[in-house]
């Protein structure tokens, strides 16, 4: 019983790191300037879009850095999510949550959905995600 109390320490220390450094790199030079011009672009248009793709990709070097810089993005492995662990697909799942908020038609259900496709989601990961959305947020 007190190992698991331990070790349930361990992983809200954990969180507690990621959560005070999330995306921190965002302020760095390499990601800065481009991530000042592009976030108020992505806020204005739809998640997974022919144009939100195009923001993605005017990006580019910034948003390479942001990838190497930050494990829970599955671009940060080579293998996707199968390089994840539990902390980065915690703090991916609060990501997706966090940037379907700041698009004005955001909908942390159809970004699910859509990153299902897009990351290679397991239906295991998908119904995790989906029941974790439904009882706490």
């Amino acid at each position: 019983m007190r190992r698991v109390n331990e070790l349930l320490l361990i992983a809200a220390r954990e969180i507690l790191l990621r959560a005070s450094s999330h995306d921190s790199s965002k302020l760095l030079h390499e990601e800065k300037e481009a991530f000042d011009e592009y976030t108020p672009k992505l806020k204005d248009c739809t998640y997974g879009s022919e144009e939100y793709k195009g923001f993605l990709s005017g990006l580019g070097v910034a948003l390479k850095h942001h990838y190497q810089q930050n494990s829970h993005h599955p671009e940060h492995y080579e293998n996707g999510l199968n390089g994840f662990d539990l902390f980065d697909l915690i703090e991916h799942f609060f990501d997706c949550k966090a940037a379907s908020e700041r698009h004005e038609n955001g909908d942390i259900l159809e970004s699910i959905r859509i990153n299902k496709a897009r990351f290679g989601y397991s239906d295991q990961v998908e119904s995790i995600f989906k029941n974790t959305v439904e009882r706490y947020l």
